[in-house]
């Protein structure tokens, strides 16, 4: 079924199911109580971003009021041992904005765990030691240069995962490491497998555009491995839906679809609803799981 304002999409099993409207009423008329096991999304930041149609620069407590409407809209929505992973950055100049965010869902949540998502990393050969094969300085990932005396260059952004309880298991070595160390394997039994937890710090570069001709639909998305990790740190096995309230191009749809997984995610704007419909429609899985592991895909990712 498919509608100027739904668009359905069961291809390569799981439902996928995005609504362009308004998420608060979206979620309250067209999505049952604790029905939703993982909630992954990026909010608009309140920082002055251009968007299509969407006013980023409204006064803070307007703001901050929407994001306690949204959390009440979400808490009723998510099952009880369920996972919100929110996406949210501030600036330099104005950091306070995803703890005044935090702030207002606290009554609602507990913050379980941070996780910072790194953008741009410069790692020091020396640092690292002389069984790394890593020999000269390396620097990695993109970043918004800062042209001031005042601040550092900005190469992260918050995931805050937020659960009803903080008391929701997770499955850590879905998206582990092997130990860099090999005589841990051998030294502890948790881990003879050579998979360790990641940690709260993870490295996922993204493409920016190289020129100003280029096009770029969306000003602000998160790459697909963002969704990915997140759902399947929640543990894949035990989601029934996903969903995205700003859905934007539809990245954390094209993960779930990915991971086989079913999806709602809702959209106001006309523009973005568009192309999350034609990439979902378009999905393939192979170039899906190539963007999330490899920073030189094409861009869309």
């Amino acid at each position: 079924m498919a509608t100027e304002t739904e668009f359905r999409n069961t291809s390569h099993g799981a439902e996928t199911l995005v609504y362009r409207r308004d998420c608060v009423a979206g979620m309250r008329e067209l999505v049952d109580p604790e029905s939703v096991d993982v909630v992954v999304t990026s909010p608009p930041y309140n920082l002055g971003i251009s968007y299509r149609s969407y006013d980023d620069t409204v006064p803070r407590t307007e703001y901050l009021d929407w994001i306690a409407t949204w959390g009440d809209a979400v808490h009723r929505v998510l099952a009880r041992d369920g996972s919100l992973f929110l996406n949210i950055a501030g600036k330099p100049s104005d950091p306070w904005g995803p703890f005044d965010v935090l702030s207002r869902l606290r009554g609602r949540f507990v913050l379980q765990n941070t996780i910072h998502w790194i953008k741009s990393i410069a790692i020091d050969a020396d640092v690292v030691g002389t069984d790394s094969s890593v020999t000269e300085n390396v620097a990695i990932g993109h970043y918004k240069p800062i042209n001031s005396r005042r601040y550092v260059n900005d190469c992260h952004e918050y995931i805050f995962h937020l659960t009803k309880f903080g008391d929701v298991e997770l499955d850590r070595r879905a998206i582990g490491v092997e130990y860099q160390d090999k005589s841990n394997v051998g030294r502890w039994a948790a881990a003879r497998d050579d998979l360790r937890c990641r940690g709260n710090a993870w490295f996922v570069p993204y493409r920016t555009i190289k020129s100003r001709d280029q096009d770029r639909p969306h000003p602000a998305t998160f790459p697909v491995r963002i969704p990915m990790m997140c759902t399947r740190l929640h543990g894949v096995e035990r989601v029934k839906r996903v969903m995205d309230p700003f859905l934007g191009l539809g990245h954390s749809a094209l993960a779930c679809k990915a991971l086989g997984v079913p999806f709602v995610g809702f959209e106001t704007d006309e523009g973005y609803f568009a192309e999350a419909r034609r990439l979902i429609e378009a999905f393939d899985p192979q170039a899906v799981e190539a963007a999330s592991t490899d920073r030189d895909q094409p861009a869309l990712f």
